[in-house]
């Protein structure tokens, strides 16, 4: 049986303690990297403090290391203390909410859970079904990094009651760009499917880069209607040489996202598909 529960209402956060979101494109592998991407409210609005297509370079970034865009971008196992301490280091104030791309659950996931099937049902039809998870992907790393949070009070937000700071919750960057570009179907940004995106028209890898370089501009500018301060990570077409060169950018503009998700969950305009074992964070706006 379905459920969804707004943050809003009698359930609403405590803004005045909520000012620095941690949004985190989580790999499910532990080879592949995951961006990052840290916000912080200054007054009336949000400001990127720190953008890394991984944890590494975010953790680098924060000890005050150069990012050199030439590095390749490497996996690993997130270690969320280092990313709060880093986090607090950057900001100079502690968490109110971490923002995942990563199944997370309350007990540990050995498959498609309420929440995926919700958010399925409600949103396939505009593209954005979801991935079904298992004990091996994303397994253990999700289950490790929920606890591990959990041990440094970062508590998974389900649609139960619990809406105490800081927060963990599960976001779906696909679902939330349809309200952020007010698309009625699936943005077509990701690297890995550009050829499926745009079989019929037989296009070259070079039209595709120049369609997800489109795309990507796109979500920046929805982005910014929200968070200042965004460094400029998208290249002009004519710096671009390979498909695979972009999905580094890919990574962090889905951190982004998935941090704006974070800002609308503070600010209590995010519902959970679900039920008290896991939930899915998606805009209020499009369960209307």
């Amino acid at each position: 049986m379905s459920s969804s529960t707004t943050s809003s209402g009698s359930q609403a956060l405590n803004q005045a303690t909520a000012d620095v979101v941690l949004g985190i494109d989580a790999a499910w592998t532990t080879h592949q990297p995951s961006g990052v991407a840290l916000v912080q409210r200054k007054g009336s609005h949000w400001q990127c403090k720190a953008l890394a297509p991984s944890y590494d370079s975010f953790l680098a970034f924060a000890s005050g290391q150069p990012q050199d865009p030439a590095t390749k971008a490497r996996g690993s196992e997130p270690d969320p203390g280092a990313l709060l301490r880093a986090s607090q280091q950057l900001t100079g104030q502690p968490m109110s909410c971490v923002s995942v791309d990563m199944p997370l659950a309350t007990t540990p996931i050995t498959g498609r859970r309420a929440a995926d099937n919700i958010v399925s049902s409600r949103f396939g039809t505009r593209g954005c079904a979801v991935h079904s998870p298992s004990a091996e992907r994303p397994g253990a790393i999700a289950d490790r990094l929920r606890g591990n949070l959990a041990s440094l009070g970062c508590s998974l937000h389900t649609t139960s009651c619990n809406r105490e700071l800081p927060a963990l919750i599960e976001v779906y960057p696909h679902v939330a760009l349809l309200a952020l570009l007010g698309r009625d179907y699936r943005v077509p940004y990701k690297v890995s499917r550009s050829l499926q995106y745009w079989k019929s028209e037989q296009l070259s890898p070079a039209e595709r880069i120049t369609r997800l370089l489109q795309e990507f501009q796109a979500i920046r500018a929805g982005l910014e209607q929200h968070i200042t301060a965004i460094p400029t990570i998208i290249p002009e077409v004519s710096e671009v040489k390979t498909l695979a060169s972009l999905k580094p950018i890919e990574d962090m503009l889905d951190a982004l996202v998935c941090a704006w998700m974070g800002i609308q969950h503070l600010e209590g305009r995010s519902s959970g598909l679900g039920d008290s074992g896991a939930a899915i964070w998606v805009p209020t706006s499009l369960l209307r």
